[in-house]
């Protein structure tokens, strides 16, 4: 794919979005600001107009999730929730735009590869947990629910992909890898040892996923710690009462076209791009949850 089309994909996802978050009151005037930028520009997108659009997006992310954050601490109960529009009605997913456009990434992870793998197998996982969700949602009216395990199956599968790939696409940046700080870098020296005994043990976990999966790093309310897990496809060999923290997408279609069936290479080139500013602030909102240990 061309560079130019590549620059004018990204602005389109960068458009949705934005429609989406108008939405909330809160943010609006920034985001119509930026509409009114995007639709009235002309000609052909430059690279240094596309990298301004990336910090534009990059702002209004930061400052939704804190926004998000805030309502979360206030909120007491789902109904307190509810009235911040903070829950999405039954089959209403969409797909997130990146926060950067799709060649940003490289050498490290193609523009070919990001394309692919956001516009298409994200955007199946999105599709089919709608329209699980809906199948569902039509058991629950008419009272039918001979189909239901293929249903649930389905929402597992298509939920947990779409969810993980939203997590994926933040936990990397263009300027990423080198250590994470603050509470997190502490916490990591406590369970793990090191930075860099984290590192190994999460990129062996991530190597020796048997057939196509993740490796997840979840803070356990439970456990009040960090642990390191595997899952197969999106769903399974994981563990509930985890939040996920740092994920890194191991099927093929995440790395084949660059790396051929070199996954430790891939693995490898991952650590270039992390976000830890992206997993830093998702450790800060998790370690809140504390669960009785048992």
């Amino acid at each position: 794919m061309e560079q130019q089309e590549l620059f004018e994909q990204y602005v389109h996802e960068v458009m949705e979005w934005m429609s989406q978050l108008a939405e909330r009151s809160d943010m609006r005037g920034e985001v119509e600001e930026l509409l009114t930028y995007l639709s009235s520009h002309e000609g052909g997108w430059t690279e240094e107009a596309v990298k301004e659009v990336e910090a534009i997006v990059a702002s209004l992310y930061e400052k939704t999730v804190q926004r998000i954050s805030l309502v979360e601490e206030r909120a007491t109960d789902e109904r307190s929730e509810m009235e911040q529009g903070l829950e999405r009605t039954a089959g209403t997913h969409t797909l997130p735009p990146l926060p950067y456009r799709y060649d940003a990434l490289e050498p490290h992870i193609s523009g070919e590869i990001m394309y692919l793998h956001h516009t298409k197998h994200h955007q199946s996982y999105v599709d089919g947990l709608n329209k699980a969700e809906k199948m569902m949602e039509t058991a629950r009216e008419t009272n039918d629910y001979e189909l239901l395990i293929h249903w649930e199956r389905e929402a597992a599968f298509h939920g947990s992909g779409h969810y993980l790939h939203t997590i994926f696409w933040y936990n990397m940046t263009p300027k990423g890898g080198g250590e994470p700080k603050g509470a997190l870098l502490e916490q990591i020296k406590t369970n793990f040892g090191s930075v860099a005994r984290f590192k190994n043990h999460f990129t062996e976990a991530a190597k020796k996923v048997e057939g196509v999966g993740w490796a997840i790093l979840v803070w356990s309310p439970r456990a009040h710690r960090l642990e390191i897990l595997q899952t197969e496809k999106h769903q399974l060999m994981t563990q509930w009462d985890t939040i996920p923290l740092l994920v890194l997408d191991v099927w093929e279609h995440a790395y084949y076209l660059q790396y051929k069936n070199d996954r430790a290479a891939y693995i490898n080139s991952f650590w270039n791009v992390v976000n830890w500013r992206d997993v830093e602030q998702r450790f800060e909102q998790a370690r809140r949850l504390r669960w009785q240990p048992f």
